[in-house]
């Protein structure tokens, strides 16, 4: 399978392959088809599932407890099954869904404390992130995080420049800790949100902008554990709105 970046795989999740025979009409009725103008021909197949199926659980479309199509998946995304059975594999590895033998794959339940661990365990991992980052390089990182803020906070509405803003920040937190060990973590780390977190998110850009404020004034006064600490509120405070947020979207099972 081809190796994207993880900002190239959140840029295209707003892409989904258009198999080109259906009418953009039969999109409304179908939601597993894909929509107008959504796109995957630019990363691998196995990939192009992956995505799909994360979308559609997120949008609803599949929902817990329900057996993943993947004869009608590859069908629709012109792919063969193999790359369907590698994006089940990854997806099983990321926690969305579970491959019973000679059954087939079933979408996870997804509950309230799962999405608040998710987000409570990004707090601590860029939380120890910050804090080596800020004993081994505080002088540099203090230099190098403060224009990088002023990006994320003059953003605005923009969803993209946010994304590109955030990660830079993260990024550079990420290397000043000089953690081959921090890094190999990371790398195999998911978001729960499948596209673009601020674009998807009502309110995100607030949170990050107020909880990256806080980790650089930490930062600056050398205050190791004061910067884990904004970072650990800030993921909490990002947890609590995607809560809301699926919760609106009907992705609990609230009888379960």
């Amino acid at each position: 399978m081809k190796a994207i970046s993880p900002r190239d795989a959140v840029a295209r999740m707003q892409d989904l392959a258009d198999v080109g025979s259906e009418a953009a009409g039969d999109v409304a009725i179908d939601p597993m088809l894909p929509r107008p103008g959504e796109d995957f021909s630019r990363v691998s197949s196995g990939e192009q599932v992956r995505l799909y199926v994360r979308r559609r659980i997120f949008d609803g479309v599949l929902k817990q407890g329900q057996r993943v199509p993947q004869d009608a998946i590859a069908k629709t995304l012109g792919v063969s099954r193999i790359p369907v059975r590698e994006a089940l594999i990854a997806l099983e590895r990321e926690g969305w869904i579970t491959i019973v033998p000679h059954r087939g794959a079933f979408v996870n339940r997804i509950d309230e404390s799962a999405v608040r661990d998710h987000y409570e365990l990004f707090g601590l991992i860029y939380g120890f992130a910050v804090r080596r980052a800020t004993e081994r390089q505080g002088e540099d990182l203090a230099r190098l995080l403060p224009s990088i803020q002023k990006r994320i906070a003059a953003a605005g509405e923009d969803a993209d420049e946010m994304f590109s803003a955030t990660m830079a920040f993260h990024r550079t937190v990420v290397a000043a800790a000089n953690s081959p060990r921090l890094r190999s973590l990371l790398r195999q780390a998911t978001s729960i949100v499948p596209g673009n977190f601020f674009e998807l998110v009502p309110g995100s850009g607030k949170v990050e902008k107020q909880g990256t404020a806080a980790i650089l004034r930490a930062v600056k006064r050398q205050g190791a554990e004061g910067a884990a600490q904004a970072y650990a509120e800030m993921m909490r405070k990002q947890g609590d709105l995607v809560v809301s947020l699926f919760r609106a979207k009907g992705i609990f099972d609230e009888a379960a």
